[in-house]
């Protein structure tokens, strides 16, 4: 294998390369192959997409891109049609690909199917980073946006950090001013389901206020419902899902079946996979 293969996940790939950088290198580790050309405008979306997934893997799999213009005869090998056309080789052999520009959420599908992400290597505590606060991440992405505005991904991360900076508004217009090949995307679909529950508390009380509510009147759903979104966007989830249930137990159908829309906003926000299991389960057995 080159140092450049062994050093970066993604390089370059041609005719010379192709027998150890490729075949040879997914006895071990896993190769996706791009081709794609300078001239092809869906390899411009689908390309940096790629790299990006390639860095969040760390190492589970090595992206290899092939200019069909420059190295023709490879891409006749593979009798390469269309592009972008990419292929996973894994164990020397051709095992799975597709062809067009597919957006993030079904790239990162198609990749769980063969791969999973490693984790990180440790950094040593001497040089480890400081957590970015959502302002430098906001401040940082603005800048990368004006020097790359055709990264449409750059603007779904800018979307993030503004909700995690808690301006809203501002993160609610980034996401509707997304390309239609980033509405799939797994964190896009989790932002849309955050704003939805940030609205819900709109000239809301406050927390102090709503449990006294609650405490002088159980059956005030408003307040429960209000105190159970505020719970779970301060970090309580399951103080928060708590109160939905409770909705959901006594008055189902209050507010045209409030409490299972939250609930189900709720479980696409939240990473507990052991939560949100146990939460589905108490919720399927009022409903059902």
């Amino acid at each position: 294998m080159t140092d450049a293969a062994a050093v970066s996940p993604v390089f370059d790939v041609d005719q010379q390369t192709f027998e150890a950088d490729v075949l040879q290198a997914s006895l071990t580790t896993p190769v996706l192959v791009d081709f794609w050309a300078t001239w092809c405008e869906p390899c411009k979306t689908l390309g940096p997409m790629l790299e990006k997934l390639a860095a969040e893997y760390h190492g589970a799999f090595r992206l290899g891109k092939v200019d069909v213009d420059t190295q023709q005869e490879l891409a006749g090998m593979f009798g390469i049609r269309s592009i972008p056309t990419v292929v996973l080789v894994k164990d020397g052999q051709v095992l799975d690909g597709f062809t067009g520009a597919l957006p993030e959420g079904q790239l990162r599908e198609f990749l769980s199917r063969h791969v999973q992400p490693l984790e990180a290597p440790a950094e040593p505590a001497e040089v480890a980073a400081v957590a970015e606060t959502p302002e430098l991440a906001i401040s940082r992405l603005q800048q990368a946006i004006a020097t790359e505005p055709n990264r449409p991904e750059l603007k779904l991360d800018l979307a993030l950090a503004l909700m995690r900076a808690g301006n809203v508004a501002a993160a609610e217009a980034e996401l509707a001013a997304l390309p239609a090949n980033l509405a799939t995307d797994a964190r896009a679909m989790r932002l849309r389901s955050e704003l939805e529950l940030a609205h819900a508390l709109q000239d809301a009380p406050g927390i102090a206020e709503l449990q006294q509510r609650v405490q002088a009147d159980a059956s005030d759903w408003a307040a429960r419902d209000q105190l159970g979104v505020h719970l779970l966007l301060q970090g309580d989830a399951e103080a928060g899902l708590e109160q939905f249930l409770v909705i959901l137990q006594k008055a189902r159908d209050w507010n045209d079946g409030q409490a299972r829309k939250r609930l189900l906003a709720a479980f696409a926000t939240l990473d507990d996979a052991e939560l949100v299991g146990r939460y589905r389960r108490r919720m399927a057995s009022l409903l059902f």
